[in-house]
């Protein structure tokens, strides 16, 4: 589609080697909420104006079909970019209403690979953000126990995040997670940065649950 003037003029400042992460955000709350020119970034096709349009969609307007396209699209980015704008569509949008919430919590057993890792990232962030957990942990630790060795990277990644956090907040379930972890060993010779903590299951809940004193 041709682009309007505004969008014209926002993908003039999206310089894609000085524009962060953070700049992104500014320009979004100097814009709020403008559903039509999200679309019109996101038809862009470029990285930076996609997350902008993330941070700038009417979730209302937002619907089975539409969130369908958007993973598509998704799809044919390199894998860093496609996690970041699957990351921020379940963040920004997919997480602030309940009807896509429900498309969410259909997606566990989708053929669709990072459909799988919202999920699953879901699940953990529920955890993560101090919400008290759904009554689903036994089903959420069944499905890690029996599919995360054989899962896809990104999806692998997702449970694991979930474990860790099922761990941390779940005391009934902590040593079982650490003895997955254990098992698995999965991330447990990944290389961290000072001060982030480590995805390997025993180590990661050891940690944070020491965060927390729990």
């Amino acid at each position: 589609m041709a682009l309007s003037e505004k969008a014209q003029n926002i993908l003039n400042r999206l310089n894609e080697a000085n524009t962060k992460l953070g700049d992104l955000r500014i320009i979004a709350k100097e814009i709020k909420k403008d559903h039509d020119l999200a679309l019109e970034l996101w038809s862009a096709a470029k990285f930076l104006p996609m997350l902008l349009a993330i941070l700038i969609m009417d979730n209302k307007k937002l619907n089975e079909d539409t969130v369908d396209k958007f993973l598509h699209d998704i799809e044919n980015y390199p894998e860093k970019e496609q996690l970041q704008l699957a990351d921020w569509l379940m963040a920004n949008q997919l997480t602030k209403d309940k009807k896509l919430i429900s498309l969410i919590l259909s997606w566990q057993n989708s053929s669709s690979s990072l459909k799988r890792r919202i999920f699953w990232y879901y699940q953990g962030r529920l955890r993560w953000t101090g919400q008290i957990p759904p009554d689903n942990t036994e089903e959420l630790f069944q499905a890690i126990e029996k599919n995360m060795a054989t899962e896809e990277p990104e999806v692998q990644w997702a449970m694991n995040f979930t474990a860790g956090w099922i761990g941390v907040f779940d005391k009934p379930y902590r040593e079982k997670c650490m003895e997955l972890g254990e098992k698995l060993g999965l991330y447990k010779d990944e290389m961290v940065s000072k001060n982030c903590t480590p995805n390997y299951l025993p180590k990661f809940i050891e940690i944070e649950a020491g965060k927390r004193k729990l």
